[in-house]
């Protein structure tokens, strides 16, 4: 199959108009398909999530904390933790091939395919490999991580150097630190630096307490650092220091964190960020999502990139001229055609004749289509919990 787009965002430094693109499928029909009032992007990554934690509401009382240890603490008394616990209780083996567990997992990755994300990196404890097998999406495998330099690695794992030395700096090794703003977050740094962590295959969750010259080290050693605003302001009321990061090329990245503190999409967190921190170039917050994930999660080079034969595209409407101050203008509705590893994963029911699919595994809701049935996760949440359980992340 080949397609027509209007523009054609190959990365950040390399965009085409009337841009033909062959669609690498198996289940591709042949012939040209009229997608010239489209953009064409590369799928987005999003860097950090916690699959588990996507549940609705917010945790936690609203106010504001000093650090994330006493938003823990808050949260396993906040009603929706003691509502998703109806579903799913933490028995401390932390096994999330569990049925039930299964469902909240299911919730995030339908979260992420609304928004085109094709890969997200899961923050939890090394999970059993069907884990990360026979999802429609890319949930990250190969990592090695620690919860935190503060709080050690209280839900699973080994210790932070053993997990950074069992990385071997062949994998990302991925921690929280310094999420807070009290003399605990402000030391965190320091103590990742004299544990020797400070590798080009770390990756820092929200740093919110670096200084400018913490930030000029991460840039120094190549570590990457992962940006999740909404969540940081929801729960200590400010945030990294991505005018530093951007200044001496941090490879800054971009994570939603879970809907329990942070935002619902990549789309919500691109709003949020030109809303709070305008000065950010869309430019930027596109290559948070591709290139600098790719880099920051060690992934394939074809990854985060669109080259003219591909077998993962992102398809959306054209609402501005420029192709990254558009992500800025859409959401989740407005995708016209997600496709990863060469299958269709939502978009408009329009382009479904164009493939050979068994209509079987997909759910069509008004004029839109998903691989899989999340109205059947909804219906079996519903019954376990007695009630309708709504998550605004779904557009279903």
């Amino acid at each position: 199959m080949e397609i027509t787009v209007d523009i054609c965002v190959h990365n950040s430094e390399n965009i085409t108009k009337n841009k033909t693109l062959k669609i690498n499928s198996n289940l591709a029909k042949n012939g040209k398909l009229d997608t010239s009032h489209l953009i064409a992007y590369p799928p987005f990554i999003n860097s950090h999530d916690h699959l588990i934690g996507n549940w609705f509401p917010k945790a936690g009382d609203g106010k504001i904390y000093q650090n994330v240890e006493e938003w823990v603490e808050d949260m396993k008394f906040s009603d929706s933790f003691l509502e998703r616990n109806k579903i799913w209780i933490n028995d401390g083996k932390f096994d999330l091939t569990d049925e039930n567990a299964d469902l909240i997992i299911q919730l995030g990755i339908y979260k992420n395919i609304f928004s085109g994300c094709a890969i997200v990196q899961d923050h939890i404890p090394k999970q059993k490999s069907t884990y990360y097998q026979n999802n429609s999406i890319k949930v990250l495998k190969n990592y090695t991580q620690c919860h935190s330099i503060s709080m050690g690695n209280w839900w699973g794992g080994e210790d932070a150097k053993t997990e950074s030395k069992n990385a071997n700096g062949k994998m990302p090794f991925v921690v929280h630190l310094a999420e807070g703003k009290d003399k605990t977050a402000k030391k965190s740094f320091a103590k990742l630096e004299n544990m020797g962590l400070l590798q080009p295959n770390t990756l820092l969750i929200h740093c919110i307490a670096l200084t400018e010259n913490e930030i000029k080290k991460c840039a120094k050693n190549g570590t990457s650092i992962c940006w999740c605003p909404e969540s940081n302001f929801y729960l200590i009321g400010k945030t990294l220091d991505v005018n530093s990061c951007l200044k001496h090329n941090v490879n800054v990245v971009l994570g939603t964190d879970s809907t329990m503190s942070g935002s619902f999409n990549l789309f919500e967190e691109f709003k949020y960020i030109k809303h709070c921190l305008p000065q950010v170039p869309a430019k930027k917050l596109f290559e948070m999502i591709t290139i600098n994930a790719q880099k920051a999660l060690m992934l394939d080079e074809s990854l985060g990139v669109l080259n003219n034969q591909t077998a993962n595209l992102l398809l959306l409407p054209k609402k501005v001229e420029d192709p990254f101050e558009n992500l800025l203008h859409c959401d989740i509705n407005d995708i016209e055609l997600f496709i990863y590893n060469g299958i269709p994963l939502y978009g408009n029911t329009r382009f479904l004749d164009n493939f050979d699919l068994d209509l079987k595994n997909y759910y069509q809701f008004g004029n839109k289509f998903v691989i899989g049935h999340p109205e059947k996760i909804l219906a079996t949440i519903k019954a376990k919990l007695g009630y309708k359980k709504s998550f605004p992340f779904l557009p279903i």
